[in-house]
């Protein structure tokens, strides 16, 4: 189990799915985690997906690490401003960054994905990009300051890929090529303070809205296949963030992708049902 006690992440869209599991990981290994997200207790959720940040907040903590919960609309400059000043005056650090907040799947179904380009709503590309990559680079270039400052180690962007092969939507696929080269270029300049900045890609996960898409549509399961073979927890994306975060030498690593299987080889980390899923599968 990586030791990330005294270290504090914050991690981005961490209500629900990749982010709740991120942050629990870090948890699970000690780390103070500020999550954040707009879905609140006793307030609206996307897409009526379950799912708050003072829950995660509280799975971090029981987890044993050190949970905070913060309502942000990562698409709002103001709030996303307000929260890295709290984390200034409340934790004086930032260790690990993880963008991994995203949008444009509101109202989203898996039959939509199969139209061509010129039939997507053009709400899909202000959903990914105002919420995915902007919100990426300006959750980077406000907390920057802090961890350059303070010693910070680690910028992690959560992205997608099929392997090599185009991932069945022109908006999705050119975003997440987009979030890829942020890291990229983010890790140029990092580099010279000691911030290595990587983006990490967890292949098929089970979230919520994967599990709610499947109930609805038992087609899925004959399409992509079912969902319990060859896919993973949201916690396996929280374990490879943290054995990226307690790895002394991550600077190594700077401006690559990386896909979570792979990175389970090599620090050694299970799933929670201790399986090491690849994605994409490997084929004998």
């Amino acid at each position: 189990m990586p030791d990330l006690k005294g270290m504090v992440a914050l991690v981005t869209g961490a209500s629900r799915g990749v982010g709740r599991g991120i942050a629990v990981g870090l948890g699970e290994a000690g780390a103070t985690v500020w999550v954040t997200g707009r879905s609140r207790a006793g307030g609206p959720r996307t897409d009526g997906m379950p799912g708050t940040v003072e829950e995660t907040a509280d799975a971090v903590t029981a987890a044993g690490g050190r949970g905070v919960a913060v309502v942000c609309d990562h698409r709002d400059d103001a709030q996303v401003s307000a929260l890295i000043e709290r984390l200034r005056r409340d934790e004086k650090r930032l260790d690990v960054l993880v963008n991994n907040v995203w949008g444009g799947y509101e109202q989203w179904s898996p039959s939509k994905w199969e139209v061509p380009f010129w039939e997507e709503p053009a709400e899909w590309w202000d959903g990914m990009v105002n919420a995915g990559l902007r919100a990426h680079y300006l959750a980077s270039r406000m907390a920057a300051p802090l961890m350059v400052e303070r010693a910070g180690r680690l910028v992690l962007n959560i992205s997608a890929s099929n392997g090599d092969q185009y991932m069945g939507s022109v908006l999705y696929h050119t975003v997440k090529v987009a979030v890829d080269t942020l890291a990229w270029a983010m890790a140029q300049e990092l580099r010279a303070h000691g911030i290595a900045a990587l983006s990490l890609h967890p292949g098929f996960t089970r979230t919520e809205a994967v599990r709610h898409h499947y109930d609805q549509d038992p087609s899925l399961a004959e399409r992509f296949g079912p969902l319990e073979d060859e896919t993973s927890s949201p916690l396996y994306v929280g374990r490879a963030a943290a054995a990226l975060a307690a790895d002394a030498d991550v600077l190594e690593k700077t401006g690559r992708t990386f896909l979570v299987g792979e990175l389970a080889k090599v620090y050694g980390f299970t799933d929670e049902d201790g399986r090491q899923p690849q994605w994409p599968p490997q084929r004998d």
